[in-house]
């Protein structure tokens, strides 16, 4: 067992030390790569005092012609859409799924300056989809992880961190300096806020959206006219005057994702910025394209075919931003006073159930432990786990019954009973063990703690507590809390 210990402390002390090494090398490249850039532009510049050396003739770098070759020979952009690309600034709020890949494309064809603004730091969850991030960066700020891979690799554009979550107060101080804005952010309140600062300082705005396999994507505010301006691209208040109800909006984190999925629309937002900033379907396009009508993209990955687009309306008459009769304004932003989470309503789920009908991960573990339910030996407890069915096969405790929630809220009761119950009208998914006659107490667990609240009020409801005499309750923090509090090597994902 020593020997196992001095093994693991000695590469852990090796890997440390390469880790130091290869970050003073890094730390040398981007020295060598900031001289290299300047030197080049520098060689750009008029002929020296001497006048022997004349200026440059052509207006890329050697080695950016190299770089962008393939890319300008594509007839819709050409020299001068590379010269618009390289004098150009993009904003990315969100340097997750969406934010990584558009990046990534966005420093790959040369954009001049490139920001990214997020305020969360990389966990092993993100790395399956956000392709920038590595491995050894987890616990690393995101826009820095991020940063770090862009460049190695396009050293030429200046990438600029905004390492904070965007506010109201900031947003505007933020995006004054920056051409065209990209959303990949994944809750409303920071949609409606980046759509309306967009409005307000005239800047296009790419947004894109993306849950389990499906995903959405718009360009809005395109072209960038003044609220009132009727000839002006509709605003994401224009299509969602309303946001959605808070407790409707599912994460990915809940969801989930597919990582080609989210990757696919953050590689279209890079297209659409590409297209926006070389004045594709502008009224000084030279490369022959049509306008292109504002339109809703929405993919499905096992749909054929996969895309479907939807033409959005004009700018609405009554919009709260982008109206003649707006009512956001950058004081209000500045100030405070258009509160986003508030128009969103709240993202905590409520506790629906008072402290004595729900317990801790810590007593159900003693329930399973000695045999007892804590609860007057009743009879032998039931645990009712209301993920769905594929949360339920990656990990699930022993002993516990899978019902849905889905199947729970959807399904109606039965007229007469079934296989003999007692009680009749109960719905087909009401396990025979608690329909009868048994006494014991039934637990309700979930992923973290809020669908089985509402699964304990239905089971309630169905007067299966017979009338207060059975405990029906919930896990507190769900499974989550069971992985914390009771064993470690519960999955985490």
């Amino acid at each position: 067992m020593d020997d196992l210990e001095s093994t693991y402390a000695s590469l852990r002390a090796q890997i440390t030390e390469t880790e130091t090494r290869l970050a003073a090398l890094k730390r040398q490249l981007d020295s060598a790569e900031k001289t290299l850039a300047e030197k080049g532009t520098n060689e750009t510049s008029a002929a020296t005092s001497d006048g022997q050396q004349s200026p440059r003739k052509w207006p890329l770098l050697a080695e950016e012609y190299r770089r962008y070759g393939r890319q300008m020979i594509v007839p819709q952009i050409g020299l001068q859409g590379q010269l618009k690309l390289r004098s150009s600034s993009v904003l990315i709020v969100g340097a997750g799924g969406l934010g990584c890949p558009a990046a990534q494309y966005l420093a790959g064809a040369g954009v001049g300056t490139l920001g990214l603004v997020d305020g969360d730091v990389v966990e092993h969850s993100n790395l399956h989809r956000q392709v920038l991030h590595r491995t050894r960066n987890v616990g690393k700020l995101k826009v820095d992880s991020a940063i770090e891979s862009l460049k190695e690799l396009n050293p030429h554009p200046k990438y600029v961190a905004h390492r904070a979550h965007l506010t109201p107060e900031d947003a505007p101080e933020i995006f004054k300096n920056y051409d065209i804005i990209l959303d990949c952010t994944d809750n409303p309140a920071t949609r409606y806020l980046i759509s309306d600062t967009a409005v307000l300082l005239g800047k296009p705005l790419v947004s894109a959206s993306a849950l389990r396999t499906e995903g959405q994507l718009m360009v809005l505010n395109n072209p960038p006219k003044p609220p009132g301006e009727k000839s002006g691209g509709p605003c994401y208040r224009c299509v969602f005057p309303k946001p959605p109800p808070a407790d409707s909006v599912v994460s990915c984190a809940d969801g989930g994702i597919l990582g080609p999925v989210v990757g696919t629309m953050g590689v279209l937002q890079a297209l659409e910025a590409i297209k926006v900033i070389t004045g594709y379907g502008s009224a000084d396009n030279t490369n022959g394209g049509l306008p292109a009508s504002p339109s809703l993209h929405i993919f499905s990955a096992y749909s054929s075919p996969p895309f479907r687009t939807i033409r959005l309306r004009p700018r609405r008459a009554n919009c709260a931003a982008c109206s003649a009769d707006a009512t956001v304004s950058l004081e209000s932003l500045r100030s405070g006073s258009t509160d986003y989470v508030l128009f969103c309503g709240s993202a905590t789920a409520p506790s629906l159930l008072s402290p004595e009908e729900r317990i801790s991960a810590k007593e159900l573990q003693k329930t399973f432990g000695d045999g007892t339910d804590g609860f007057e030996n009743r009879g032998p407890c039931t645990v009712i786990d209301v993920r769905d069915n594929v949360q339920f096969d990656i990990c699930s405790l022993d002993k516990s019954v899978n019902i849905p929630i889905s199947k729970i809220l959807s399904s109606a009761p039965q007229p007469t009973s079934h296989d003999g119950r007692e009680q009749s009208g109960l719905p087909d998914w009401v396990p025979a063990e608690i329909a009868t006659g048994s006494e014991g107490p039934i637990y309700v667990v979930c992923r973290q703690g809020n669908d089985s609240q509402v699964a304990v009020k239905k089971l309630k409801e169905l007067g299966l507590d017979r009338e207060g005499s059975r405990f029906i309750g919930d896990i507190r923090g769900g499974l989550r809390a069971w992985r914390d509090e009771v064993d470690p090597e519960f999955p985490d994902y």
